[in-house]
């Protein structure tokens, strides 16, 4: 896994034609997720930043339900919004609070190459917007004011230097 603060989680993945190269990322990438078992990831976790990303909607640890999302885009937002706890698997131990929308309407290829939409609210929600916003380059401290960023990059520092 790759872990912050690696250049790539800045980056953006744009889309693509849906090939064999970019299923065998999606393989790699649900493979990963459930040996995590993450409720979402996206491809540059494993070090690939490419329009993929992981998601699971039934939250039971021992039901996940992985969904591969290609060329994933939210497409809908809610009106309503709420904060809720978020982290990463780039930065273990860090959990804080990001404001997203409570309903969310996503828009992605399955591996045939259909494009399909997928209408989610409440924590299913939240974890899209969150692989998706991985996938466009946007890492979830940047969610945050920039003076909760810089408290959070302390504490995760200080941490790590005493581990």
């Amino acid at each position: 896994m790759v872990s912050y603060p690696d250049a790539r989680l800045g980056r953006r993945a744009e889309p693509q034609v849906l090939d064999e190269g970019l299923r065998a990322i999606g393989a790699r990438l649900l493979d990963a997720a459930r040996a995590a078992n993450a409720y979402g990831l996206a491809a540059v976790h494993i070090g690939v930043v490419a329009p993929v990303a992981v998601i699971s909607v039934d939250l039971d640890p021992q039901k996940r339900d992985y969904r591969v999302l290609y060329n994933p885009q939210v497409v809908g937002l809610g009106a309503h919004v709420a904060a809720g706890p978020e982290g990463s698997v780039a930065m273990p131990g860090v959990e804080v609070e990001i404001m997203r929308a409570i309903e969310v309407e996503v828009a992605f290829d399955e591996a045939e190459g259909e494009r399909h939409t997928l209408e989610l609210s409440g924590l299913p929600a939240r974890i899209a917007q969150h692989e998706i916003d991985q996938v466009n380059g946007v890492f979830f401290l940047e969610r945050l004011s920039r003076l909760r960023r810089d408290m959070v990059l302390k504490k995760w520092r200080k941490r790590a230097a005493e581990a």
